[in-house]
């Protein structure tokens, strides 16, 4: 089955979905990368880099819920084709969403707010690496849970949009880790050099 023949490329509310999608990553590392070199919310805080990076959460926190609530007036828009068989349409919508939520919350756990949220680009570094669940399982278990959890609701809904939404926010990941990875890598190189001299 074509997913394309299934779009309806007249609504508006796609557009502003895909647009909101692209614009939250790289949004959240213009403006942490700016953090780091330049300490702009730092110094909005008065020198207080947690509340900072906890300003820098909230914003992050809330552009998710809006964008969530964007894709998902995007997919009531459109039309709805069952993508699945009984009773798997109801199985697997719930097994994606149940186990991309699992590595979304256990990754923040994991991380804590600060880690979850570029706390290391306010200078708020980790002692280690987090290499229990789920990052023994992934490499990446936020941005995967988060994708798994779109196509568990693009097949809850019987969306086809929803399915390709979902192939392009898994796409703004892998581009927006092209750039987070060495990045990050280059901040907890920069500590290791320092404790060196």
């Amino acid at each position: 089955m074509s997913l394309l023949k299934h779009v309806d490329f007249s609504k508006p509310s796609l557009y502003r979905s895909l647009a909101l999608i692209a614009f939250n990553p790289t949004a959240w590392n213009i403006v942490a990368r700016n953090e780091y070199r330049n300490k702009t919310i730092t110094k909005i805080f008065g020198g207080n880099t947690k509340n900072g990076c906890y300003f820098l959460a909230t914003s992050i926190f809330f552009a998710g819920m809006l964008r969530d609530n964007v894709f998902q007036k995007a997919i009531a828009e459109q039309p709805h084709v069952q993508l699945l068989p009984e009773p798997l349409n109801v199985i697997i919508p719930a097994v994606l969403v149940g186990l991309g939520q699992l590595f979304v919350v256990t990754s923040t756990w994991q991380l804590g707010i600060t880690g979850t949220f570029l706390g290391d680009y306010f200078g708020i570094l980790m002692d280690h690496r987090v290499e229990g669940f789920p990052f023994n399982v992934l490499r990446d278990p936020m941005y995967v849970g988060s994708t798994m959890t779109f196509v568990g609701a693009s097949l809850w809904y019987e969306s086809p949009v929803g399915l390709l939404i979902s192939l392009y926010i898994y796409t703004t990941y892998v581009i927006a880790l092209w750039f987070e990875g060495p990045f990050t890598d280059m901040i907890y190189s920069n500590r290791e050099t320092k404790k060196d001299l």
